[in-house]
């Protein structure tokens, strides 16, 4: 293993300290699952560009895929999660909450 790409993991065990940090530290559900949800696959990215540097362009290119599988993916799981904890959860800490009337109208209402 060359230096330049375990610094670059280092970076992204790093950036998987301070999501991990994130999800323990912070108080509301929201921001836990915003640490978990940007943060993680971000230092997955860095690891992934940093285990490419070591394995040349065969592994760069399977990384590569995974990369793209999980950017593609983890948006639309995150999302998920969020609109879970929002019908579930207490919202009165919110200022302003776009879904609550979709929640009240239910399936009719045009935000679902």
């Amino acid at each position: 293993m060359n230096t330049f790409s375990a610094i670059v993991l280092l970076l992204a065990g790093v950036v998987a300290l301070l999501a991990g940090i994130g999800v323990l530290r912070f108080s509301t559900s929201y921001a836990r699952l915003h640490a978990a949800g940007k943060a993680s696959p971000i230092a997955f990215i860095i690891a992934s560009v940093g285990a490419a540097l070591d394995l040349g362009w065969a592994g760069a290119g399977l990384l590569g895929i995974a990369v793209f599988a999980m950017t593609l993916t983890l948006p639309v799981g995150v999302h998920l999660l969020f609109r879970a904890v929002h019908r579930t959860g207490d919202n009165s800490h919110l200022a302003i909450d776009e879904l609550a009337p979709a929640e009240r109208y239910g399936s009719q209402h045009p935000l679902r």
